[in-house]
């Protein structure tokens, strides 16, 4: 048995853990250590838990969070009108699998993005597809895509994964067009996919913000129906780390 052609199979056949593994194994013979089975069972699982840890890079990467939050950094207080318990079931992403919304209200500094990342974060290592945007920018940057006729094809982007961020929701003017487009993208994710909207402004304002009493009955409808709602209060944490 050529063991230099079995290494080179295994990297053609694109199992780069497994060929490294193996390659390493010869080197020290800890290959003889093991049964068959146990070691054709440590490759396998060599291989698996690269190509998820591949995987989930690459959704993060592709997610663009503007934050590294980490679920473990969340402060959990009364002054903050953040429960523990409530917290805890939203991070089973249950509400991901249910199609569910969450949002998150506060002033500013209170950690409302920082909480909406921690889910984003979370949703990448349990494998979900992700995006994270600034509602403004995104709707400016659609808006430009009608221009050079690609619109469809970004929307289809920011509609198609599992779960979508959308931060700083009514801090720029909605115009006609912006309308147009939140509707798009609301109504094409309404029962097919989880969307987190954090905002300064409180949704009983969001109907005035919206503009054109139809189409906001419609888009706010569709998000605010199926929603989880987190208020957060409190002095604002930019001082030290937002969480």
């Amino acid at each position: 048995m050529n063991n230099n052609q079995t290494i080179e199979k295994l990297m053609g056949m694109r199992l780069y853990a497994m060929a490294e593994l193996h390659r390493q194994n010869l080197t020290s013979n800890a290959h003889q250590k093991t049964t068959i089975d146990e070691y054709l069972t440590v490759l396998t699982d060599c291989e698996w838990e690269d190509r998820e840890n591949r995987k989930t890079k690459r959704l993060m990467q592709k997610a663009g969070f503007k934050q590294q939050a980490n679920m473990e950094e969340i402060i959990f207080s009364e002054a903050r009108n953040l429960d523990k318990n409530m917290f805890d079931r939203l991070s089973t992403l249950q509400f991901i699998d249910q199609k569910e919304n969450i949002i998150i209200t506060g002033p500013s500094g209170v950690g409302k993005s920082y909480l909406s990342q921690a889910l984003g974060r979370l949703a990448c290592l349990r494998s979900y597809s992700t995006l994270y945007h600034v509602t403004g920018r995104l709707l400016n940057k659609l808006k430009l895509s009608k221009v050079d006729g690609t619109y469809i094809k970004e929307l289809k982007k920011v509609t198609s994964v599992k779960l979508l961020l959308l931060d700083d929701f009514g801090l720029q003017a909605i115009d006609n067009q912006s309308r147009e487009i939140l509707l798009d993208l609301v109504d094409d994710r309404y029962g097919q996919a989880s969307t987190i909207i954090s905002s300064q402004i409180p949704v009983s304002a969001w109907y005035d913000i919206i503009g054109e009493s139809t189409i906001a009955d419609a888009i706010l409808d569709r998000l605010v129906n199926s929603s989880h709602r987190i208020n957060l209060t409190g002095e604002s944490l930019r001082k030290g780390i937002i969480k």
